[in-house]
């Protein structure tokens, strides 16, 4: 008698694939957030004249560099 290994069927997923993603998307997000922080601080150290050239006042500078998720 032999046993036929297959793919899962529709519906069930590798745990492992799944436990896999999950951790790759929260370091992808740490990266992300690690690097928009940097851009924070930055821009921060920026003088006004320097934010006014680049279109920004300083109480825009976070809704600036997270506009695209946080929808502000």
């Amino acid at each position: 008698m032999s046993i036929a290994l297959s793919r899962p069927t529709r519906g069930f997923s590798n745990p492992f694939a799944v436990i896999g993603g999950a951790v790759s998307r929260f370091f992808t997000n740490l990266i992300e957030a690690n690097s928009r922080v940097r851009e924070v601080e930055f821009l921060n150290g920026c003088s006004d004249e320097e934010l006014a050239r680049m279109g920004l006042r300083r109480d825009q500078i976070v809704r600036h560099v997270f506009r695209d998720t946080m929808f502000l």
